[in-house]
């Protein structure tokens, strides 16, 4: 293991124990009050981690070869997941999203899975394709149609902030990989009438959109979540009230233990355990995106850079939302968010790239 790698297997492992650390902060009373144990949703993050650490192992143990060879059936495959799981009585319905499946008594949401497959797919394309990537037919069509018809599944459930990520990924990678700029802007603007008619079809997407320009306008509704955000970061202040002692974690922010939990964060640790964060992640991703600038392999250099994507737009996001400067998202902040599903993409995404920057050796 070279020494970029070293340094990305310590960050993500530091960013993973102050996961633990403050799943176990913010949700403990939450957990008490609700199933009375506070270490509910801790012991429940400490299997995923389990499952996590396993996928990570075993995709670093996998040739790139593989990945390459069985990307194209993997999109099938999860095509079949995120069809199944919009069928009542089999996907499983939460907050009126249909994302889930369950096997003995876990859930899992597969188009969590869909971020890593999309990047080994277009890896996989663009390797094959790099001389054609300029034609419009034979080099960008076939990749957005199969962007497009797996990020239309996942609204479909719905799941805005997964199918934002999966756009966002998909055309950075075409993009990086030398797709025609006009290529890309002439399907962003195209796409613009479909994701403003998604948001205005549901009113509670709107709202959220217009909350974060005053959410004090709707206090007790779609803002109020994004105000019990705000306050707990303003009353962190720069080094925060204390390791377990945020207030805004006692029932009055909700999802403080996934995606808001930045905010806690910011309230418990302050300004300065927040920066430490971002921080974190920067290394993270900038270290990432370096090794996939060495390696010669170019699918697996591909690889590489779709991870270093991934994590950057989910934790710019994450942050993001946290502090009302973007629409609230359901996004988790990779590592450190609750969430099964999450976790262990993140994870095996590690894994991938800590094999894959063996190429780099």
């Amino acid at each position: 293991m070279n020494n970029d790698a070293k340094l990305i297997f310590i960050v993500a492992s530091l960013l993973i124990m102050i996961g633990v650390v403050m799943t176990y902060s913010s949700s403990a009373v939450y957990a008490y009050g609700t199933y009375g144990d506070s270490l509910y949703f801790v012991k429940k993050h400490f299997l995923y981690l389990l499952f996590g650490i396993s996928a990570a192992m075993m995709c670093m143990s996998i040739k790139a070869e593989k990945f390459r060879e069985y990307s194209r059936y993997l999109v099938i495959f999860f095509i079949f997941l995120l069809t199944i799981v919009l069928i009542p009585g089999v996907g499983s319905e939460v907050g009126g999203a249909r994302r889930w499946l369950r096997l003995f008594g876990f859930g899992f949401q597969p188009s969590e899975m869909v971020k890593l497959v999309i990047i080994l797919y277009l890896a996989d394309f663009t390797s094959r394709r790099r001389h054609n990537i300029k034609d419009l037919w034979r080099g960008f069509v076939p990749p957005l149609f199969v962007i497009g018809v797996l990020s239309g599944l996942i609204l479909a459930e719905p799941d805005m902030g997964t199918f934002i990520s999966i756009l966002f990924i998909g055309f950075v990678m075409l993009f990086d990989s030398g797709a025609r700029l006009k290529h890309i802007v002439f399907i962003v603007v195209s796409a613009i009438p479909v994701i403003l008619f998604a948001i205005i079809s549901k009113p509670y997407r709107v709202k959220r959109v217009l909350s974060i320009f005053n959410p004090w306008e709707d206090s007790q509704g779609t803002g109020f979540q994004l105000i019990q955000s705000l306050i707990a970061l303003g009353s962190g202040g720069f080094l925060g009230v204390g390791l377990g002692s945020s207030k805004q974690k006692l029932f009055y922010l909700p999802e403080s233990h996934t995606d808001f939990i930045f905010a806690i964060i910011g309230e418990e640790l302050g300004f300065l355990g927040g920066m430490v964060i971002i921080l974190l992640f920067a290394v993270l991703v900038s270290f990432i995106l370096k090794v996939s600038f060495k390696i010669h392999n170019y699918f697996a250099s591909r690889v590489v850079f779709g991870i270093g994507v991934m994590l950057a737009f989910e934790a710019i996001v994450n942050i993001g939302v946290s502090m009302g400067v973007l629409p609230t998202k359901g996004l988790p902040l990779p590592f450190i968010s609750y969430g099964g599903s999450s976790l262990v993409c993140h994870l095996a995404a590690i894994g991938i790239v800590l094999n894959m920057a063996r190429e780099a050796e």
